[in-house]
């Protein structure tokens, strides 16, 4: 019997989940799928050449020591999409870090769009997010990742915590972007500041790498308007950066921004859900 408060050990959620699509009989198909944990994947029937994925958290949320794992593959020639159920909720860490990695692998004419829901971080959270790309010489890839500091309608704020966002993607082996975000301590101070979020709570990051990056970049401009944010264009990589006063107006830029560079198609289902 264990006497010692100090000797017992919090209960943490631990997720894997891992995804192969590959082309057979004019669509993409499971090549593999696993899923152990938290970590959950469900594949809705989409009629289409196109396969959708949702990834799904289990436990509700992540805190302070709690981790994720995804591995996501597309083979030569699919198309896969991947979303999350619900926005992940990143709650007040009593100890640790939670951690998100999630790895990405485009085979050669793949597409893969990879458009989780926001990351929603409560007071006190602390969160380290990574995200890595591998793609093949023709493959396209379009990344998303928007964060809410609280929930403002709900009049929650995240004053302070940790949260670290880390991006490597490299095509054919060349390091093509890279990017680190932290947001450490006083968290309500220093997104007060103009150069970081000038007092906005939600923000998103959206790349796009693909022959058609630079015919976007007008029709991405003119629905940002005079949001806060920018979109810059070079070699076949388009990157865009936004913020907003909450959640609901990210998404009234957001929704219409990903319509343009899918080419039409709207967001995943889920998302209206």
């Amino acid at each position: 019997m264990v006497n010692d408060a100090a000797d017992i050990r919090p209960q943490r959620a631990r997720g894997t989940g891992r995804l192969t699509a590959r082309f057979s009989a004019g669509r993409a198909r499971v090549g593999e799928l696993y899923q152990e944990g938290c970590g959950k994947i469900r594949l809705p029937e989409t009629f289409s050449v196109e396969m959708e994925a949702i990834l799904i958290n289990s436990s509700g949320g992540l805190t302070g020591g709690d981790r994720l794992d995804w591995t996501i593959r597309a083979e030569e020639q699919t198309f896969l999409t991947v979303t999350t159920q619900a926005c992940e909720k990143i709650y007040k860490a009593a100890d640790g870090v939670a951690e998100i990695a999630t790895h990405i692998v485009v085979g050669e004419g793949a597409r893969v769009h990879w458009l989780p829901q926001e990351t929603i971080l409560f007071d006190n959270a602390a969160l380290a997010r990574r995200l890595d790309v591998d793609l093949g010489e023709t493959s396209e890839f379009i990344g998303l990742e928007a964060s809410l500091l609280g929930r403002k309608a709900m009049g929650e704020a995240m004053s302070a915590g940790l949260f670290r966002d880390r991006w490597r993607v490299r095509r054919s082996g060349r390091l093509i972007h890279a990017e680190e975000l932290k947001l450490d301590g006083d968290i309500a101070q220093l997104t007060s500041l103009v150069p970081v979020l000038g007092g906005e709570v939600a923000f998103a990051t959206l790349l796009y790498c693909g022959g058609d990056a630079e015919a976007f970049l007008p029709k991405v401009r003119d629905i940002l308007g005079e949001a806060i944010g920018g979109a810059s264009f070079w070699q076949d990589k388009l990157v865009v950066r936004f913020a907003a006063v909450d959640g609901f107006a990210l998404r009234k830029i957001l929704i219409p921004m990903l319509s343009v560079l899918r080419k039409g198609a709207p967001v995943p289902k889920v998302w209206n859900l």
